[in-house]
């Protein structure tokens, strides 16, 4: 019994889409130790920022489910999810957004002073995201700005400052997530019109929304070639930043506005194999090639 219910948890929650966002984590802690201070981040640093990686996104999973189990019972794409199904109730849902954002405060009152003091600039953004697609077609980089302080968190983390190059690398990721989260919304345009819900899709239709995307993800390459400049990194990591836009431009040339049947595979294993690709060219670079 206790298996099945953590199993509708982590299936609530998407846990197996932390694949996006978590290897970008690992490469904000690794650039910016290495950056700052020429050595990799500690085991330790490493352990508190996954514990804070999954603390957030759980919490912020958790919250978009409560806030919108009305639109999700309505929506047929959605209306089988734990909560509108009544496989779990709001009650225990809220008892476990307030469990993962314990975890979260825990890990970062271990890793830096600052992020303890910008904790409540990332929780704000957890809670505003789920709201903003009633009122905001820029829902999509809300959500960028929100999911992309993880990797900004794991570079602060370990040099417990800003600095040009994290500010570039969140960008980025910024861009990155807006990017796929436009084309992921294309499969709600009637369903958001309907309900009067916003989004890019809804707002200019599907053909401009994947020019968007495309715009997003030119804006992406952008920054992780200028990261290139800023930072010690070799051929390597450039290389890897070339493998992850071919990757981007494949995921546009299988989606289409006339075609979204390929939609699921440009959104899930697209992006997760660009996310721990570079990650994996990146620990390369940092770990053989840099002096």
């Amino acid at each position: 019994m206790a298996w099945r219910k953590t199993k509708i948890f982590l299936e609530m929650i998407k846990i197996e889409h932390t694949l996006f966002a978590l290897p970008f984590a690992f490469m904000g802690a690794l650039l910016g130790s290495v950056v700052s201070f020429n050595h990799l981040p500690s085991w330790g640093q490493i352990g508190w920022i996954l514990l804070a990686m999954i603390g957030a996104r759980s919490a912020a999973m958790g919250l978009n489910r409560v806030i919108d189990k009305v639109f999700d019972a309505k929506n047929p794409r959605t209306a089988m999810r734990a909560i509108p199904a009544g496989l779990i109730s709001s009650k225990e849902a809220i008892i476990f957004i307030i469990i993962s954002f314990v975890c979260l405060f825990w890990a970062a009152y271990h890793l830096s002073p600052l992020a303890m003091k910008l904790l409540p600039v990332a929780v704000f953004f957890l809670v505003f995201y789920s709201y903003t697609k009633r009122f905001t077609w820029t829902c999509h980089l809300i959500l960028g700005m929100t999911v992309a302080l993880a990797p900004l968190g794991g570079w602060i983390a370990v040099t417990g400052e800003f600095s040009l190059a994290a500010l570039v690398f969140y960008v980025a990721i910024v861009f990155w997530l807006a990017g796929f989260d436009t084309i992921y919304a294309t499969q709600d345009v009637e369903f958001d019109r309907e309900e009067g819900l916003h989004s890019i899709p809804a707002r200019f239709g599907i053909p401009k929304a994947l020019l968007i995307a495309r715009w997003f993800h030119i804006v992406t390459a952008a920054g992780l070639i200028s990261l290139f400049f800023l930072t010690d990194l070799s051929w390597v990591y450039l290389a890897g930043v070339l493998v992850s836009y071919a990757l981007l431009m494949y995921e546009h040339l299988i989606v289409k506005p006339t075609d979204l049947t390929k939609l699921n595979t440009a959104f899930f294993t697209m992006n997760s194999t660009l996310s721990i690709s570079l990650f994996v060219f990146t620990l390369i670079d940092l770990v053989v090639f840099s002096g």
